[in-house]
């Protein structure tokens, strides 16, 4: 049954719970802490020894040794949720159930068939869900966006983007176990898919290769897309060789080139014929994850249930794009259908 948009008051802050522990939850409950106009009322965890752990570290009122604690909580406004791959389905649908507005981890699920069902369930509810794509709410990213619809590079005609880490990982990580989504797509390839589809939208043609591990994950996998304007992006991830993490768009009229951490960019670089190379650079008040975490809060207190810059129906673009490179390398998750 649809409910009336969750919408949070001007006059206090946003109170978010964050559901997982790991890594990435420790990184954005750091930076939303920063921010004056939130805090960080919950956290959950599989165990109550890592959620009470996690709340002491970062100051975090109210601990909780399960997820249902948490979504129980009247005093959270939203939640974040942390959790490998294999979980997002879960906890998002759980959280939504329970009336709470998300902001889910990418890459947002395993595969588009999952991404469709918590995008249903949201549109249903009336509640507000967002993929935690921070790169799409970045001022550079944003702006060189804008440069490329405004006809300052001509027409697209190529997008390169590449993210790897150097590695190894061991047999037994989560990167390379595909009962978690491991492996170089979905963690580190979703930035280039979602790189080129911000600028060209979803591909008509999709082609890959990869090496796999012995567990069946891809390590290093290379993306060629191609769109019946006549536009093609070259994309590549790895888990096993780090690669310089930068991204150039060519147009008829010129390129644009982005520095190593094209998803976290401060600037960029303008290059026409003719014409001296043209520095853009965005620095402002916010850093990192602040700028999605801001992007939600913005929504909430609109009382809006999706994002103009991280639209659901892009996200859903992209796990189809994920999906087809997966068929076309091999990789196959246990739940596939």
């Amino acid at each position: 049954m649809k409910t009336a948009a969750v919408q949070v008051a001007q006059d206090r802050p946003v109170r978010w719970g964050v559901l997982a522990t790991g890594a990435i939850a420790a990184a954005f409950t750091a930076d939303v802490r920063e921010l004056a106009d939130a805090e960080v009322a919950a956290v959950a965890s599989r165990t109550e020894a890592s959620a009470t752990e996690f709340a002491g570290r970062f100051g975090i009122p109210r601990a909780y040794g399960d997820w249902a604690g948490l979504l129980a909580d009247a005093e959270v406004d939203v939640v974040y949720v942390a959790t490998p791959h294999s979980a997002h389905r879960r906890a998002t649908g759980l959280a939504l159930a329970a009336g709470k507005p998300v902001l889910c981890e990418k890459a947002f699920t395993l595969d588009a068939g999952e991404a469709g069902e918590l995008v249903s369930l949201a549109r249903e509810r009336g509640l507000f869900l967002m993929e935690a794509m921070w790169m799409y709410c970045n001022p550079a990213i944003r702006r060189l966006a804008e440069l490329v619809r405004d006809g300052a590079i001509g027409e697209i005609r190529t997008v390169q983007a590449d993210f790897g880490l150097q590695g190894p990982f061991a047999p037994d990580h989560r990167l390379r176990d595909p009962a978690l989504g491991g492996g170089a797509l979905l963690d580190l390839g979703v930035y280039p898919v979602s790189f080129a589809q911000l600028l060209l939208g979803e591909p008509d043609r999709v082609q890959a290769d990869a090496l796999l591990s012995p567990e069946g994950a891809d390590l290093n996998t290379g993306m060629l897309l191609g769109w019946d304007a006549g536009a093609t992006a070259l994309l590549t991830c790895s888990v096993t060789a780090g690669t310089a993490v930068t991204a150039t768009v060519t147009g008829t009229a010129g390129r644009i080139e982005v520095p190593s951490g094209f998803f976290s960019t401060e600037r960029f670089v303008l290059h026409r014929e003719g014409a001296e190379p043209e520095e853009f650079t965005t620095e402002g008040p916010l850093h990192g994850l602040q700028y999605e975490a801001a992007e939600v809060m913005r929504c909430l207190r609109a009382g809006e249930t999706e994002s103009p810059l991280v639209p659901l129906d892009g996200t859903l673009a992209v796990m189809r794009t994920l999906d087809a490179v997966r068929d076309r390398i091999g990789v196959r998750f246990p739940t596939d259908r």
